[in-house]
C-alpha cells in the first residue's frame, strides 16, 4: 500500500491550509480524508474534537507526517504541496516560476511570484522540516520518500484536457462572470465544481464527493475549495509515483511538477473537453433545470 499527503498551503499564518490524505488499496487509490485546515486534520488523525472553524497556518512537518501515519497506518511515500519550495531561501521569483509561466502562461496558468515575506520563512521552515524527516525536495526526479511542489491550475488543465485555466476559485467568481447575478454565479460555480469532480474521481475514489456547493455558506465554500486543491495535490503525487508527472525547473534549486492525464483513464472515456463527455454532461445536469425559466442565465452557457 502506498500513501500520499496533499497540502494546499497558505502563504501566510493567517489563512488556513487544506489537507488531504489518499491510500492505495486493492481496487485503486481512495481518499482517506480531506480537511479545511491543519488543525482539523490533526484532530481527526488523533481522534480529538474538531475545532469549530478552520484556523490559519500550515503547521510543522513532523506533525503532518505523524498525523498521516496515524490516519493511514504508515508515513506517506510522497508529499505534494502547493507552495513555492526551493533548496535555498526564497527571496524572489524563481527559475521554476518562469519555466511554468512559459509553458502555461498562454493557458492563464502563470505562476505567482514569491518573495522573502510570502511565503518566505514559512516555505523554508517546511522544506527544512520535511528534509530532516527524510523527505527531500524532488527537483529532477521523483524519489520516495520525498516532497514535491505542485500547482493546481495547470494540473487541472492537463487532467481535464482544457485549453485554459478552469473558473473554479470562490474568490474570483465576480471576475469570471462580472455581469451575472449572485445566484447565477453560485450556479455556474456549482457546475464547474461538479464537472471537475467527474474528472478527479477516476484518479482518486471519493474525490468527487467534495466537488459540490450544496448548502455551503461563502466561508464554507472557501474551505471546500481548499480541500479540493489539497485533493488535486494528492492526485499530482499519485501521478508522479506512477511516472506521470513532469518537472518544470530552469535550475537545480526548484521544480514545479505538473501531472499528465492517465492514458488508460483517457482511453476508457471520451476526452473530458468533448461536449459528450461525463464532465460536460454533468455541467448540463447542474444547470439544466434553471435554463428553461431563466434566459439570462442561458447566455453564460
Amino acid at each position: 500500500m502506498r500513501v500520499v499527503l496533499g497540502i494546499d498551503a497558505a502563504w501566510t499564518d493567517k489563512n488556513p491550509s487544506g489537507v488531504a490524505v489518499a491510500t492505495e488499496e486493492a481496487e485503486g487509490w481512495r481518499l482517506k480524508g480531506a480537511f479545511p485546515s491543519v488543525e482539523h486534520f490533526l484532530a481527526e488523525a488523533h481522534k480529538k474534537p474538531a475545532p469549530e472553524k478552520p484556523s490559519g497556518g500550515v503547521g510543522q512537518a513532523r506533525d503532518l507526517l505523524e498525523a498521516t501515519r496515524a490516519m493511514a497506518g504508515r508515513l506517506p511515500d510522497l508529499v505534494a504541496i502547493d507552495m513555492p519550495m526551493a533548496l535555498e531561501p526564497i527571496t524572489t521569483r524563481r527559475a521554476s516560476d518562469d519555466a511554468l509561466s512559459r509553458a502555461y502562461g498562454a493557458k492563464w496558468c502563470a505562476a505567482h511570484s514569491p518573495n522573502a515575506q510570502r511565503p518566505g520563512p514559512i516555505s523554508d521552515h517546511l522544506r527544512e522540516g520535511f528534509g530532516e524527516a527524510g523527505f527531500p525536495l524532488c527537483i529532477t526526479e521523483i524519489a520516495t520518500p520525498g516532497l514535491m511542489e505542485v500547482y493546481p491550475h495547470p494540473a487541472l488543465v492537463e487532467l481535464c484536457n482544457e485549453p485554459k485555466r478552469l473558473p473554479y476559485k470562490v474568490g474570483k467568481v465576480r471576475s469570471y462572470w462580472p455581469d451575472a447575478k449572485p445566484e447565477h454565479r453560485r450556479l455556474l460555480l456549482s457546475g464547474e465544481w461538479s464537472s471537475i469532480g467527474t474528472v478527479l474521481e477516476p484518479y482518486l475514489q471519493g474525490a468527487g464527493a467534495f466537488c459540490n456547493t450544496f448548502e455551503l455558506t461563502p466561508k464554507r465554500l472557501k474551505a471546500q475549495e481548499d480541500m479540493i486543491d489539497a485533493i488535486i495535490c494528492c492526485i499530482c503525487a499519485i501521478r508522479a509515483l506512477d511516472g506521470g508527472a513532469k518537472p518544470l525547473a530552469g535550475d537545480e534549486l526548484s521544480a514545479i511538477w505538473v501531472p499528465m492525464a492517465d492514458p488508460v483513464i483517457q482511453s476508457r472515456t471520451i476526452l473530458p473537453c468533448s461536449p459528450y463527455s461525463d464532465r460536460a454532461e454533468l455541467r448540463r445536469e447542474v444547470w439544466h433545470d434553471n435554463l428553461e425559466d431563466d434566459p439570462e442565465l442561458a447566455k453564460y452557457l
